[in-house]
């Protein structure tokens, strides 16, 4: 379905640029540019119409990744599974985990469930206290509902434990 939209999209905007370029001598500037804003428009609705029937609402989840502090660990990479399926995994740069630690929030994967009970886990890699490997895990039940689900890792320091904690938590639906 997607490159359908794709070819949709070229296609117009080619006959458009083709047409208005066939036409500037009949238009006025101002016309031209009235023009182009409708094409980009239309654009605009075929993406958002593209991405309504590739993710309904009432099937869609999303994971995201924040991180708080980071004085007792250092990420490496994230892998998320559903029901044991590996469904999106990255690796972290310097920079990416500078922009968690600095309060930012990274989209992990997107997607469709039907409703039903999942088994999420979130496998975490990384340097832990004292530079050493260090890879832990975080579990959360979903019960997948008709309504669209978010669900964050959320990676905290603990100072008391001078250690990290790994939690998914999953936002309230509006």
């Amino acid at each position: 379905m997607g490159r359908f939209f794709q070819f949709l999209i070229f296609s117009i905007s080619l006959f458009a640029n083709s047409w208005l370029s066939a036409q500037e001598g009949n238009f006025s500037a101002e016309k031209l540019e009235e023009l182009k804003r409708d094409v980009l428009k239309l654009n605009r609705d075929l993406l958002i119409l593209e991405e309504d029937l590739l993710y309904p609402a009432q099937s869609q989840i999303a994971f995201y990744v924040s991180m708080d502090v980071g004085h007792y660990f250092a990420l490496d990479a994230v892998k998320l599974h559903i029901d044991n399926k590996l469904s999106a995994s990255h690796l972290y740069t310097e920079h990416q985990r500078e922009a968690l630690i600095r309060g930012g929030i990274q989209p992990l994967f997107k997607g469709n469930l039907k409703s039903g009970d999942y088994t999420v886990s979130a496998f975490v890699t990384g340097l832990g206290p004292q530079g050493r490997e260090y890879k832990r895990a975080a579990k959360l039940e979903l019960s997948k509902t008709d309504e669209p689900a978010v669900i964050e890792l959320r990676i905290s320091d603990k100072s008391g434990k001078q250690q990290p904690e790994f939690e998914l938590v999953q936002w309230p639906t509006p």
